[in-house]
């Protein structure tokens, strides 16, 4: 009997440019440009290790006036292994962090990444 199994779900972000964002997760987050897709790109992977996401051109990001009025709108959720270090590393690389690293009553500790289209990306770590 064959077992079924779930994998990571993979995140679409909706952005203005998606050249101009995959560049952004690469030089400021680390994460490598998978591949983008059209003459001119509207779609596109990057990944860092075990986590994906996808970079899907709109005319207007959805989220991005929300977002701003909701500080807490989080659009994708990465697990990792020590989220303090992270942040230092993407501290050093000038990236906008609407949240420093917090330990949450839910048992982790957080951090929030804005990219320049306003999605925020949560970075934790749990039983840190």
């Amino acid at each position: 009997m064959t077992t079924m199994l779930l994998k990571p779900a993979v995140p679409i972000l909706f952005v203005r440019n998606v050249t101009e964002s995959a560049a952004f997760y690469s030089s400021k987050l680390g994460f490598v440009i998978d591949f983008l897709y059209g003459e001119t790109p509207f779609y596109g992977s990057v990944s860092r290790d075990g986590a994906c996401l996808h970079l899907r051109e709109v005319r207007e990001p959805n989220f991005s006036e929300i977002a701003a009025r909701e500080p807490s709108l989080i659009l994708a959720t990465i697990e990792a292994s020590d989220v303090r270090e992270l942040y230092e590393e993407f501290n050093r690389q000038g990236v906008e962090m609407p949240q420093e690293p917090t330990e949450q009553t839910w048992g982790g500790t957080d951090f929030h990444v804005r990219d320049p289209d306003g999605n925020v990306i949560s970075f934790v770590t749990f039983g840190a």
